[in-house]
């Protein structure tokens, strides 16, 4: 049988969830770890041989304990099941996780230096390689780091570099915005040859690069699993979820190869845009426009009202958070974003 590996990047816990909220209201957060549970289920019930996290577990690099102990405590039950647990550090734990203390296990392995990691499972020897985000001139030092891990060619391994990082080719946002030659992108013929992918986290859209700019192979695929809920209206058209990928040790190659992988979707909030004109309107046409909104989208939505035109002090009554949390479901998150203000200022509720 292959070695399977769950992998799953940038759960961002913490978004939206301070520790002494002063409103009470629905907080994000709750999505954010009830799909972390989810991505990580397979793990828990023994049904994947490792489990490897590409980055940005939390959204900040300074998180209460109790946060961290819930982050932790899954992959400490994983690893107790003997499954191994590999993380990379992101930039949003700016390349350290807090309170790694909760994360002490003979199983959980951290890359938080150019490290390599070996495990064996079904008879199959895998290598993982890889290091925490850098934040400064990636591509010029990539190479350099790959070195520092200590990894080599050769032998009977199937080697993964586990990283968190912009490709060339990685594509974003709602105008499909390429990454290409800047500093913090790696270059595709980088990739080292003789890893059997690389897997890696930063980017939030799921996506497989197999080909460089200029259309060339590259060495190995690269899998981006995404985020597993959305941080931004950017990737409101986004599904969002984790990868599986089985491992081959008779590929062609002496490392061997990655045989297959499948992307799992996760239950993510739908988000909705609503465009409203707050000038040359009436308050009572404003507010019908407001309420309609809110009546139109769908349940469980994260609203956004982009209001365009200058808002005078009696139309951001209309606006404001404490009446829009007093229509809105319970379930609905509600930001109105000011659209048309020197600097535009948003109003969540």
């Amino acid at each position: 049988m292959p070695v399977r590996i769950l992998f799953l990047a940038d759960t961002h816990l913490g978004f939206d969830l301070p520790v002494a909220p002063r409103i009470r209201r629905r907080r994000r957060g709750q999505d954010f770890l009830g799909n972390y549970v989810r991505a990580l289920a397979p793990a828990l019930d023994g049904d994947v041989d490792a489990v490897v996290h590409g980055g940005d577990v939390f959204h900040r690099p300074r998180v209460a304990a109790t946060l961290a102990m819930q982050a932790f405590d899954p992959l400490r039950r994983i690893a107790e099941r003997g499954i191994g647990v590999f993380v990379v550090p992101g930039n949003h734990e700016r390349a350290r996780l807090p309170h790694p203390r909760f994360a002490l296990h003979p199983r959980i392995h951290v890359f938080d230096e150019p490290r390599s990691f070996r495990f064996e499972a079904r008879g199959l020897r895998v290598t993982l390689l890889g290091f925490p985000y850098v934040r400064k001139d990636v591509q010029s030092r990539f190479r350099d780091l790959i070195a520092a891990t200590r990894w080599g060619t050769g032998g009977r391994d199937v080697a993964l570099l586990c990283v968190h990082h912009c490709f060339e080719g990685a594509r974003v946002g709602p105008r499909d915005f390429r990454f290409r030659g800047a500093s913090d992108v790696v270059r595709g013929a980088d990739v080292p040859r003789g890893v059997a992918a690389v897997l890696t986290g930063h980017v939030h859209r799921h996506q497989i690069l197999t080909r460089d700019l200029a259309g060339r192979p590259l060495p190995a695929p690269v899998l981006y699993p995404g985020s597993i809920e959305r941080t931004a209206f950017a990737e409101m058209s986004e599904a969002k979820g984790y990868l599986t990928l089985e491992l081959d040790a008779d590929g062609e190659s002496a490392g061997g190869r990655l045989e297959r992988w499948e992307f799992h979707e996760l239950p993510a909030r739908p988000m909705v845009l609503t465009e409203v004109r707050a000038e040359g309107v009436s308050l009572a046409s404003l507010a019908h426009r407001v309420d309609a909104a809110l009546a139109a989208a769908p349940p469980g939505a994260v609203l956004r009202l982009r209001v365009h035109g200058r808002v005078g002090e009696a139309a951001r009554g209309v606006l404001a958070a404490a009446r829009l949390r007093s229509l809105a479901p319970p379930d609905m998150n509600v930001e109105v974003f000011l659209a048309d203000e020197r600097r535009a200022r948003r109003r969540t509720s």
